[in-house]
C-alpha cells in the first residue's frame, strides 16, 4: 500500500517538478509563482465543476471541461506574467527578475483570497470511488488516472 501511495505522491512531485524545470529551461529564471499559477487552476477547474454540477453531465465530462478551462486560464496567465514581469526584465541584473518573482507569487495568492475567498474548497469527487484491489493495496481511480497521465507526460516529453 505504502508504495503506491509513495508512487502517486511522487507523480505528483514529479509533475510540479517537470514544470519548474521546464520554465527554468526556457527564461532561465525560477518562477517563484509556479505554485501560484497551479493554484489558480485548480480554483478555476473547482468554480468550473461547482457552475456545471447540476447540469447532470458525467464526473468525466465535468473533468475534462474543468481541465480545459483552467489549461486555457493558466496559459494565459503565463504569457501574461511573462510579458508584464518577465519579459521586461530579461538584461537586468539576475537579483531583479528574482524579485519580481516574488512579488508575482505574493500577488497571485493575494488575487486568489479576493475572488475565492481563503477558506477550505472542497472539490466534488468526479471519478468513481470504488477501490480497485492490487496484490493486497487498495488503489482508487483517481490515483490510477494520476500515474497514468504522468507516466505518458514525462514519457512525451
Amino acid at each position: 500500500q505504502q508504495i503506491i501511495n509513495g508512487l502517486v505522491l511522487g507523480s505528483m512531485y514529479a509533475l510540479v517538478a517537470l514544470g519548474y524545470t521546464m520554465v527554468y529551461g526556457i527564461i532561465n529564471l525560477i518562477n517563484f509563482a509556479h505554485g501560484e499559477v497551479l493554484m489558480v487552476g485548480a480554483l478555476v477547474s473547482w468554480t468550473v465543476v461547482s457552475a456545471l454540477q447540476g447540469y447532470g453531465l458525467p464526473g468525466w465530462a465535468l473533468m475534462l471541461v474543468a481541465l480545459g478551462c483552467a489549461v486555457a486560464v493558466c496559459m494565459a496567465l503565463n504569457y501574461a506574467i511573462e510579458r508584464v514581469a518577465y519579459r521586461p526584465l530579461r538584461r537586468a541584473p539576475r537579483l531583479a527578475p528574482l524579485i519580481t518573482a516574488m512579488g508575482m507569487s505574493l500577488l497571485l495568492q493575494t488575487l486568489a483570497m479576493i475572488l475565492w475567498k481563503p477558506n477550505p474548497k472542497p472539490f466534488p469527487q468526479l471519478l468513481p470511488a470504488e477501490p480497485i484491489e492490487v496484490m493486497g493495496a487498495v488503489i482508487s481511480v483517481t490515483q490510477v488516472l494520476i500515474l497514468v497521465s504522468t507516466l505518458v507526460i514525462l514519457v512525451s516529453l
